[in-house]
Parts: structure tokens; C-alpha cells; sequence
């Protein structure tokens, strides 16, 4: 009996157990994400509003409520540092799945009265800058990892139905099966991926780095200095660095070693998390608008170390063309029990105008970078800085952009989605149809200047007309060749004509490109044309359709009709040292209001003065300079160290009625200068000088403008032809301070106009025999013997996102008698795009 007793009792307790399980039908689960950069929060407050039904997410951000009854009819997430969001639940389903996407609140400006005797936050902030040294993976001697970088640009807001019926998009509406709109509530179109995996090496002592990209795939673009930048080298964020890096600004990092100066810190959260504690550290600016960010902080108690941070960039920040940013960095304790870089991502929501007055094209980019197989201080990771194979800092494989996709599959960290799958053949797609060549040509014609017509491509359009005093209306036409023609070989040339002076002029040049990495390439030109006075790359020349406008009121036009002969060979070196040699024979025909060839006669000999053979050396040194190379040019992006050149010359007569016999050297150092937190410093240093005796065309005409367009390397309020020398020194310095002042004027601030001041000096000097043989011969040249030129300016940049406005002062020398009063001040504009 007591047998079947307990035997009942088993069941009867298993009866009630089971009912309470029936009874228990309701589950509702998810995961609490950040809306911006998708990255889960862990420990987050979730309740049933209006009761006492609540709990934590774990250290995953998930969430599970198991319940016999839904209490209520919502769910609030609560999280510090972000909005509290509520979200329906339906209280008739058994199961449910809702993910809560919070968006981070901006308390910037909220102040909160702290009663406590001390800030346990400023505490462990002292902390944390005190164990940086020790922390900051960058101290150690050496490391290696494997680096994966994953970069997507998506179209955000499009409507679907909208887009299928326009008429130059629906003949693309295959592409529109890609718009993802079953994560966010405003669908979005996948229109560039780009991936790379890469070995990237580094050595503290001396300082040096470098990648080796063994794979690296980009939709649409097959560039080498592209993929370069894609790899691991470019995109290093360091939280233990005092400034961060966000575009073109540097942000005050969190921790930096003057940190409360700039954030106000409070402890928000204490969790473990397999065994280790952490503390969760929120910090907001202190003062609106500066370069700081909003974000929080989880730091391990026992070292101090960075376990993960997010930082978001406050809708205030003075940043173009961006809505809003997110950063995310984790980190991993490795098993000597240092920690290091695991994971990175970056999140940045774009606009650009859009054809449609009152609105924007809205984009998002994403980029994430894991980093894996660490090596620490150990031969692995500095043996390659002395193999040979490798010279330079970033080496792409040459099978690197020719990998399958069973390499990738198995090779990289987390697959890609399905969206992601689709870009690459929609992108392949896209570039085989007609009339989508026909879109992307026209774009690429009106923003460069330049349209392809197969083998060989027409322009700039911005040369074909323009008007001047000698020539009165000038057409010209330009032609050069594409890769279709020779990859390495570019053929140019122009023809244009004067309707007023009815002569024709033009230029043909060939360059070969010899070696691409490192360059090296040989350069033939002749010339023969009016010298319109343009000596830098980016510098706007008067032979264009858009000067006719801007040029100063009673300067006339000076032009010297040149022919030119010339041939130079160029080499550079992975260190960073460059070589060019060249070889040139010039005739020059001033015109008037210059002095003209009958002021300099030949010679018995028939040697023609105005006429040099020349032979000039050049040596460059840019240590690590950066560049975006085109087809067969390239732009220099400059590097972080300073760049010097030097070059000498000399004049050889007797060959071909040349006439002229000097020497001429001449040096630069110039360099662009971050200073954090009060913007950037470009200076130049140069000086030169000439020995002999030769006419002014040969001397230095210090670089005047007559257009009302800012010229960044020449002096402003100085003329044309203004002052000579033969030997000088100078300066040029440009001091870009971001919001400045304009970020303590309310009504200002919100402009985000931006503030700057400039420099540009010279002294100079022309010895006697120059003096005899150029002074007094019809045109008023000056000299800055005892008397140097010094202009000051100041002005408004970012107004309307683009233009500029130069306020410049010219300080010495005096204006002379009789001369206008706008050489003393002068207003210039100019555009510049930047973030």
C-alpha cells in the first residue's frame, strides 16, 4: 500500500506540475539593439508597463519572458544614455519575437546636481588614463594579426513602387529586388560592397608598419591605390589615443588625459561577465558643439582596460554632409591577460542634394573590421621588415582582386547576407547594360570634364571657349587617349584658335609609364602657346569659361607667347625619395604692356636672349606620402610628415640661339599640421636664388593674381609681374580653427560656418646687373629689396557646405601714389568641399 501511495502522490504532483506548465503558454523574446549602429546592448532594463513584470537582457542583449499571463499591452526599454522606447505586445499570441532598436538620447546639455561627496566616475577615469600606457596596444614591441575589412554604402528612404515607374530608372527595376526592407522600417538598396583580408605588421622601435593584402573584392572599381586604402593601414582607431580621427576632424577621445575637461562622466551600470567584472562608464560633452562624443565605456576593475566603447557623434557637430555616426570597438584579453583590438565597426549616415528642391539623397555606410590570429611580440610579426620581397608599406598580392568565391567562403570571419551576396552580381549586371554606361558616362563627363569616346576621350569641356584681350574669342579643343588605347602609354594634345589675332596654338605630349609602384616614367612635351600664368595643380587659370567674369577691374592681361621644347624622366623610391631630370629649350615673345623682345636684341652671335636650353634636377623627399592614382596621373594626398624638395638648374647657351647662361636653386619644406583641438596648420617654407645675369623672364616673378578666385599658393593682392628677384625667402601659412568664434554666436552656430586665417610673406632682392638689364624698360617692375611683401587674411568657410570667403589685407609695401585703393584690401572667394 505505502508503494502505490507514493506511486499516486508522483502523479498527482506531475499533474499539477504539467498544468502549471500548460498554463504558462506565453513566451516573448528578442534582442535590444543600438538603432544606428546595430550592435546589441547588454543588461538592459525591459518592463511591462505599468506593473512590476520586468527583467535584464543578458550580456547578448536577449531577452526571454515566460508567462502565464501578458500583464500588459507594452513593453518600455530602459537603458541610460538612450531614449526610452515602448513597443505593443499581442497578449493573444503564445509566442512573439520583438527586438528593440533604442536610439541614443542627447543630454548633451542637461546638467544633473551630484549631492555625493566624491565622483566615483572622475575616479575611475583617473584610473583609466593612469593604466593607458599599459593598456594601449600600440605599446607593445611588436604584433601581427590577420585583418578583415568589410565596407557597404546603401540608399536609404526609396519607395519601390515610385521607382519602378519613373522613366530613367524602371529600365534598371531588376535592381530593385535587392531593397532590404525586413530590418529597418525605411527600406534600403545595397549599392557597393567592398571586402579585403589582409597580414598587417607592426614594430614600435623604430616606428614601422606594414599590410600585405592577400584578398581584397570591390564592386564596380578595379583600382590598386582604392584597394589600398580599403585594407587595415588607413582606418586604425585607437579609443587609448588622446584625438580620434572622424573624416577630415579629430575628436577629443573619452579617456583623454584631460578628458573632464571635456565630458561630464557618470557610473551607470556593474556586471560580471564570465567571472571578470565590469563597469559601465557614460560620458557626454560638456559643452555643445565641440568635437566630442556621446557614449559609454565598459572597463574591466581590475586593469582599467577598454572591454568595449561606443561612440556616437552629437547631431551638433560641425560635420558636412552627415546626419549621424556611430563607432563600436571591442576588445579580447589575450592569454598573457593584455588586451587587444578584436572587433571595429563605423556607421555614418550620408546626404547629398538631390535634383528635387527640399530634398536629399540619404545614404549609410558601414564598415567593419575584425581582427584575428594575434601575435605579440614575437619574431612572426618583425621578420618582414627585412625581407625584400616586401619594400613596400602596402603590398597588394597580385592575385589579391582575382580570388574565387570559395576562397572567401572559407576564409572569411562571418558570411555575408543575403543582400550582400546580391551586390556583387547586380553590380556586374548593372556596368553590361548600354544605357546604364550611357547614366554613368554623363555623370562622370559633367563632374570631370572629360567624355570617353573609346580609345581616346575629349577634354576638359571647360577649355573649349574662353575670351581675352589678345586673342578675343578662343576656341580649343582637347584629345587624349584611355587604357583602351595602351594602359601605360597616355598621348595628349590640344589645338585652339584665336578669332582676334587669327593664329593657332597648341601642345603635344606623351607620357610612358615605365614602373607604377614605384613610378617611373618618362615625359615629352611641345608647346606652343600663350602662358596664361598656371603654375600649381589645382590652381584656376585664366584659359577657362569661368574666369571671364571674375577678373580684376583695371589690370590688364599679360601674355607671353611660349615655345617649348621639353623631356623629363622621373623615379621615385619606396622610401619615399624621388629623382626627375629634365631637359627643356624655350623661346619666350613677351607682349605688350611687358617689355618685348626689342628691349633684348640678339647678340653677335645670333644668340637670342629671350631663348635658354635648360637642364634642371629636382630631388623630392615625402616620407610615407599617400596618393589616389588615376589612369596614369595620380594626386598626391599628402603625407604626415613633412615634404622637402630641391631643385637646381642651369642655363646652357650657344645650343640651338640660346642665349642664356645661370645657375638656379631653390628649396621648399612644406607640411600639413593636425592640431587637436584647434584645428590644422598648413605651412611652406622656400627660398631661391639665381646667379647670373639674365632677363626677367628667367628670375622669379613672385606668383600675383588678377582673378577674384583665392589662389591658396600665390599672393592675392599681388599682380602679375609685380615684383622680381633673384634671390628670395618666404613664407605661406594657413590656419584652419574650425568653428572658432562662430560657435559662441547662437543664431551662428547652427550655420556651421568656419574660421581661418592666413599668412603669405617674401623678401627678395635683385642684384645690379638684373636691375640694368630689366628695370626701365617700359614696365614698372618692383623689387623687395628692404621691403617685403606681407599680406593677412582672414575669413567664412562652409557656407552653404562649399564656398569660401577670403578677407585679405596687404600689409607692406605701401601703396604708391596714384595706384587704386583695392590694392590694399580685397575679398575672394572660392569653393571647397570637405566634411
Amino acid at each position: 500500500m505505502i508503494g502505490w501511495k507514493r506511486i499516486l502522490a508522483i502523479i498527482i504532483g506531475v499533474s499539477v506540475w504539467s498544468s502549471g506548465l500548460m498554463a504558462q503558454q506565453h513566451k516573448v523574446s528578442g534582442v535590444v539593439r543600438d538603432a544606428h549602429s546595430q550592435e546589441i546592448i547588454p543588461f538592459a532594463t525591459l518592463q511591462f508597463v505599468h506593473t512590476q513584470t520586468g527583467m535584464v537582457s543578458n550580456a547578448e542583449g536577449k531577452y526571454l519572458f515566460e508567462l502565464n499571463v501578458i500583464p500588459s499591452d507594452s513593453i518600455l526599454v530602459r537603458v541610460m544614455g538612450y531614449n526610452i522606447l515602448k513597443i505593443p505586445v499581442n497578449r493573444e499570441l503564445k509566442e512573439q519575437t520583438i527586438n528593440f532598436d533604442i536610439t541614443r538620447s542627447d543630454v548633451s546639455l542637461k546638467t544633473y546636481e551630484v549631492k555625493a561627496n566624491v565622483n566615483f566616475a572622475l575616479i575611475l577615469l583617473r584610473q583609466i588614463v593612469k593604466h593607458k600606457p599599459e593598456n594601449n596596444y600600440n605599446r607593445l614591441n611588436s604584433y601581427r594579426y590577420e585583418v578583415y575589412n568589410k565596407l557597404e554604402l546603401d540608399m536609404k528612404n526609396l519607395n519601390k513602387e515610385k521607382l519602378g515607374k519613373n522613366r530613367f530608372t524602371k529600365p534598371f527595376a531588376f535592381i530593385l529586388d535587392n531593397i532590404d526592407s525586413t530590418s529597418e522600417d525605411k527600406p534600403f538598396l545595397p549599392i557597393f560592397l567592398t571586402e579585403s583580408l589582409s597580414d598587417y605588421y607592426f614594430q614600435s622601435s623604430p616606428r614601422k608598419t606594414k599590410e600585405i593584402i592577400r584578398a581584397a573584392r570591390t564592386s564596380g572599381i578595379d583600382n590598386e591605390s582604392v584597394t589600398k586604402f580599403l585594407g587595415g593601414m588607413y582606418q586604425n582607431v585607437n579609443i587609448y589615443d588622446n584625438f580620434i580621427p572622424v573624416f577630415d576632424k579629430q575628436f577629443v577621445s573619452p579617456i583623454h588625459h584631460n578628458g573632464a575637461f571635456y565630458y561630464d562622466y557618470s557610473i551607470a551600470d556593474t556586471q560580471y561577465i564570465s567571472g571578470q567584472r565590469f563597469i559601465k562608464l557614460n560620458f557626454t560633452p560638456k559643452r555643445k558643439g565641440e568635437n566630442t562624443f556621446i557614449g559609454d565605456l565598459w572597463v574591466h576593475d581590475t586593469t582599467y582596460a577598454v572591454q568595449k566603447t561606443t561612440l556616437s557623434v552629437p547631431r551638433d557637430a560641425n560635420i558636412n554632409f552627415v546626419h549621424k555616426i556611430s563607432m563600436v570597438q571591442e576588445f579580447r584579453q589575450l592569454a598573457d591577460s593584455s588586451w587587444f583590438l578584436y572587433k571595429d565597426k563605423f556607421i555614418a549616415d550620408f546626404w547629398a542634394p538631390s535634383p528635387k528642391p527640399g530634398r536629399t539623397l540619404d545614404f549609410i555606410g558601414r564598415k567593419t573590421t575584425t581582427y584575428d590570429n594575434v601575435i605579440t611580440n614575437d619574431t612572426a610579426a618583425t621578420n618582414i621588415f627585412n625581407n625584400k620581397k616586401y619594400p613596400e608599406n602596402v603590398i597588394v598580392q597580385d592575385s589579391a582582386r582575382n580570388r574565387k568565391d570559395s576562397f572567401w567562403i572559407n576564409n572569411r570571419p562571418e558570411d555575408l547576407s543575403k543582400n550582400e551576396e546580391s551586390i556583387y552580381k547586380m553590380v556586374d549586371t548593372l556596368q553590361k547594360m548600354p544605357l546604364f554606361r550611357t547614366y554613368s558616362n554623363t555623370i562622370r563627363f559633367l563632374a570631370t570634364g572629360y567624355k570617353p569616346l573609346g580609345p581616346i576621350e575629349w577634354g576638359p569641356y571647360y577649355y573649349l571657349f574662353s575670351q581675352n584681350r589678345l586673342e578675343g574669342f578662343r576656341l580649343r579643343l582637347d584629345l587624349g587617349t584611355t587604357p583602351k588605347f595602351n594602359k601605360d602609354l597616355y598621348l595628349y594634345g590640344y589645338l585652339a584658335y584665336g578669332f582676334k589675332d587669327q593664329v593657332y596654338k597648341g601642345k603635344m605630349s606623351a607620357l610612358w609609364l615605365l614602373k607604377r609602384h614605384p613610378r617611373t616614367y618618362l615625359y615629352a612635351a611641345y608647346t606652343r602657346d600663350l602662358d596664361n600664368g598656371t603654375h600649381y595643380y589645382d590652381e584656376v587659370g585664366t584659359d577657362n569659361i569661368f574666369t571671364l567674369a571674375i577678373r580684376k577691374g583695371g589690370v590688364p592681361q599679360k601674355f607671353l607667347m611660349v615655345d617649348e621644347k621639353r623631356v623629363e624622366f622621373f623615379k621615385e623610391y619606396y622610401s619615399g625619395f624621388s629623382h626627375q631630370i629634365s631637359l627643356s629649350h624655350k623661346r619666350v615673345r613677351p607682349f605688350d604692356p611687358l617689355p618685348t623682345t626689342a628691349f633684348y636684341p640678339k647678340d653677335p652671335n645670333g644668340r637670342d636672349p629671350l631663348t635658354n636650353m635648360e637642364i634642371e634636377v629636382k630631388f623630392r623627399y615625402a616620407f610615407h606620402e599617400q596618393f589616389l592614382e588615376g589612369n596614369y596621373y595620380r594626386i598626391s594626398l599628402g603625407s604626415k610628415f613633412p615634404i622637402a624638395e630641391m631643385k637646381f638648374a642651369a642655363g646652357i647657351p650657344g645650343i640651338a640661339n640660346s642665349g642664356q647662361k645661370y645657375e638656379r636653386l631653390s628649396l621648399s619644406v612644406s607640411d600639413y599640421v593636425k592640431l587637436p583641438p584647434f584645428g590644422s596648420f598648413y605651412y611652406n617654407v622656400f627660398a631661391g636664388k639665381i646667379f647670373g645675369t639674365v632677363p626677367y623672364t628667367s628670375l622669379e616673378v613672385h606668383p600675383g593674381n588678377e582673378i577674384y578666385y583665392y589662389n591658396k599658393y600665390a599672393f592675392n593682392m599681388m599682380n602679375r609681374f609685380e615684383f622680381i628677384s633673384d634671390q628670395y625667402v618666404g613664407f605661406n601659412v594657413e590656419h584652419t580653427i574650425g568653428n572658432g568664434i562662430f560657435g559662441y554666436i547662437p543664431l551662428i552656430k547652427k550655420l556651421k560656418w568656419r574660421q581661418f586665417w592666413t599668412a603669405k610673406g617674401v623678401i627678395g632682392s635683385l642684384s645690379d646687373s638684373n636691375k640694368q638689364l630689366n628695370l626701365n624698360n617700359g614696365f614698372a617692375f618692383k623689387t623687395l629689396q628692404g621691403n617685403p611683401y606681407l599680406e593677412l587674411g582672414t575669413g567664412i568657410e562652409n557656407i552653404f557646405k562649399f564656398l569660401r570667403v577670403d578677407f585679405i589685407w596687404r600689409v607692406t609695401p605701401d601703396v604708391l601714389p596714384g595706384e587704386s585703393a583695392n590694392k590694399r584690401f580685397g575679398v575672394f572667394g572660392s569653393f571647397k568641399l570637405q566634411f
